[in-house]
């Protein structure tokens, strides 16, 4: 078998190729799978009737369908990826990926500004009907027991900026304050390089309790674990240790501890496995724990 080499494998591309000559991937077993799980039990049906009021009928750009913005979020949990800058380059990508969310070799792959828009969108409580509708679905195949619950949780950057964080007491800007600390103390016309100087000198100036992001209220700001200093919230994540199902994942603030936040993702735990338990109670089998040990 000749070698040959790189160089003389470079071309220019044909202008026209025919569909049947295009390259095709054989999909990955496990989306395929998801897939067929997912069509079985009308997920997009589902998603698309309860995020019928966010959308328009011809108003706007192009939208990403419902059911396709879900799976997406699931690519990104099951890759660990934790950013849509990130999802959109995987799916972009990848041909088993495009399988998997249907679109077609001729269509593009939504970028991360559509995901985004997407996502501030629809709201956190459609947002929650949906992680229900999988977790009935886990209930269903036997993979929600409720006997012995694991918590644990991870400090997440939230999508702000820093710079653009208001004061609590009057929504004046990080510059405009420091403006007023500055005439307070004489200088009337400060310079940039006066306001850096004051801006040095003060002590516990992130204080959570006086500053806060306009867009973003439940953002704290938070020393993150690489030293830098960001706008984060606190995912907490309650799993059944028995089945590795997540049984709820609420934000917490970053400035409480674990022993205040702890108890409120394991109620809220609780109370996903309760409600499960009453759609099965007039299951014959039901796959809950009924008696809540």
């Amino acid at each position: 078998m000749a070698m040959g080499t790189r160089k003389n494998r470079q071309r220019q591309e044909q202008l026209w190729v025919a569909h049947a000559e295009m390259a095709t991937g054989p999909g990955h077993p496990f989306y395929k799978r998801l897939n067929e799980l997912l069509d079985g039990e009308k997920f997009d049906e589902f998603c698309e009737r309860e995020c019928a009021q966010f959308y328009a009928e011809n108003n706007g750009r192009p939208s990403l369908t419902p059911g396709t913005y879900f799976r997406l979020l699931l690519v990104g949990y099951f890759e660990g990826i934790d950013s849509e800058r990130g999802i959109a380059w995987r799916v972009a990508d990848s041909l088993g990926l495009r399988q998997y969310l249907g679109i077609g070799l001729d269509e593009g792959t939504p970028d991360h500004s559509t995901i985004s828009r997407t996502r501030r969108l629809i709201d956190v409580d459609t947002h929650r009907k949906v992680f229900f509708w999988v977790l009935g679905l886990l209930a269903d195949r036997g993979l929600v027991k409720g006997k012995t619950v694991g918590i644990d949780g991870t400090t997440l950057e939230a999508n702000a900026a820093m710079r653009s964080i208001v004061r609590r007491d009057n929504g004046a800007s990080y510059e405009e304050f420091l403006k007023g600390l500055a005439k307070g103390s004489g200088i009337q016309t400060p310079t940039r390089e006066d306001l850096a100087r004051l801006d040095r000198k003060r002590k516990k100036k992130g204080a959570n309790d006086e500053w806060v992001h306009p867009q973003d209220a439940d953002a704290r700001i938070t020393k993150m674990k690489d030293g830098r200093t960001h706008l984060a919230h606190k995912a907490e994540h309650a799993v059944d240790l028995e089945t590795g199902a997540l049984l709820a994942l609420p934000m917490q603030p970053t400035h409480r501890g674990p022993k205040a936040t702890q108890p409120e993702t394991l109620g809220q735990a609780g109370e996903n496995v309760a409600d499960l338990i009453t759609r099965e109670v007039a299951a014959p089998k039901p796959s809950v724990n009924l008696e809540g040990k």
